[in-house]
């Protein structure tokens, strides 16, 4: 079965996401990690695809090796910022030849776009989106924002772009990372009332340290409770106390999410397995 018909099923979904390493060091220690969550048996895992344009097809190129060498059922992202939809064909040309037919569809950041690299074919997702439905033989996702995107004028704005997504051929939302769970039960109630029907998966990431946290809060406009808060910076500085602390403040939100009737949890894991093994057991444990 594959997972878009397990979240039509209301069977709960694992998946994990990666990028695209730059070195062969880096490159070790993913296949490392993507052999360890293997034995999780995930859904699926999914590779990012930066929107600068520059290396789309080191994301292709992963995504075959994790699908061919790995055996792990792959989502691609493609943004579309930098992209023409000639360039666009030809990358999912490239993604068909090696059996991948899922993609998570984004506009990408355009303050990460390179310098005279920005093209015009594409201004939202929601166009690509289109695109990737007529292409045929694919199955879609999008992405979404519970706290709304930073661009966004306000939350019913941003939502009404969601809607846009799937209207055109989104099957699924995969969100940005979030702290507070009100935010997500909040943004599904809008959504649905908006007309919003797809499954919206939510997406964590424990916290490392003090500078991840403030880079999560000024660069991505996202929340950190004073709970979360106070415990970054009691910990901040300890490695071992930090991860414990982290884990189990994500567990402990995964486990409220799906009490609450989340279709399952995307764990971002910043290419490391130890943080998303311990939160998927503790979880898993506690159904």
């Amino acid at each position: 079965m594959k997972f878009t018909e397990r979240l039509k099923a209301g069977t709960k979904v694992y998946s994990f996401e990666f990028y695209p390493p730059k070195t062969a060091e880096d490159t070790a220690r993913l296949f490392n990690t993507a052999l360890e969550l293997k034995a999780l048996s995930p859904d699926f895992v999914s590779v990012t695809n930066s929107s600068s344009g520059v290396t789309p097809y080191r994301t292709v190129a992963l995504c075959g090796v994790l699908k061919a060498q790995f055996g792990l059922d792959v989502v691609a992202h493609l943004t579309c910022l930098a992209h023409t939809r000639a360039e666009i064909a030809e990358i999912c040309d490239g993604l068909k030849k090696m059996d991948i037919t899922n993609i998570l569809a984004l506009r990408g950041d355009a303050h990460n776009v390179a310098s005279g690299a920005l093209r015009r074919d594409y201004d939202h997702a929601s166009q690509l989106i289109a695109d990737l439905k007529q292409t045929g033989g694919f199955s879609i996702g999008g992405a979404c924002y519970p706290e709304k995107h930073p661009e966004a004028a306000s939350l019913e704005a941003d939502i009404s772009r969601v809607k846009e997504k799937v209207d055109a051929g989104a099957e699924y939302l995969i969100t940005q990372l979030f702290f507070d769970n009100a935010f997500y039960f909040r943004f599904l109630e809008k959504a649905a009332a908006a007309g919003v029907s797809v499954p919206v998966l939510p997406g964590l990431m424990p916290i490392t340290g003090y500078k991840q946290m403030q880079n999560f809060t000024k660069l991505m406009q996202v929340s950190v409770p004073a709970a979360l808060r106070a415990g970054i910076e009691r910990w901040d500085g300890d490695k071992d106390g930090m991860f414990k602390f982290s884990v189990e403040y994500a567990s402990a939100q995964a486990q409220e999410l799906l009490k609450g009737g989340a279709p399952g949890l995307h764990l971002y894991t910043l290419n490391r397995s130890r943080a998303a093994i311990a939160i998927l057991k503790n979880v898993k444990a506690a159904l």
